[in-house]
């Protein structure tokens, strides 16, 4: 466990990010709204714009998803004592990349190899 780090700090963050992220999640489905196909009652660009906001908003939701996992597996690698230290290599992650993104599993190194090979 590192303790050049102020673990309760990142903690707090990760869980109120997590708490804004379900809320957000709760509001989408809330004000979703199924696409009228019927072109006869609705117009055809309306339609279109419907659907152009219906992918948008699954696009949303998907990231916010990813991102709700990378907060949970953060919060897992604090309880089991990891936080902080890269996934690939085991390496400390600068404090500064920590701050900017609590929830981030690597070090600038490897996520910058993994960038390359995509």
């Amino acid at each position: 466990m590192r303790n050049d780090i102020d673990l309760n700090y990142f903690k707090n963050r990760l869980e109120q990010r997590l708490v804004e992220l379900t809320a957000a999640a709760q509001e989408r489905r809330k004000n979703s709204v199924g696409i009228e196909l019927d072109q006869s009652r609705v117009g055809r660009l309306s339609r279109m714009d419907a659907m152009q906001h219906q992918a948008m908003s699954q696009a949303t939701a998907r990231l916010a998803g990813l991102e709700v996992q990378r907060i949970k597996s953060a919060l897992e690698r604090m309880a089991e004592g990891d936080y902080g230290y890269c996934v690939v290599c085991g390496d400390d992650i600068a404090t500064g990349r920590l701050r900017f993104d609590p929830s981030v599993p690597t070090c600038i190194t490897c996520a910058e190899a993994a960038e390359e090979q995509t």
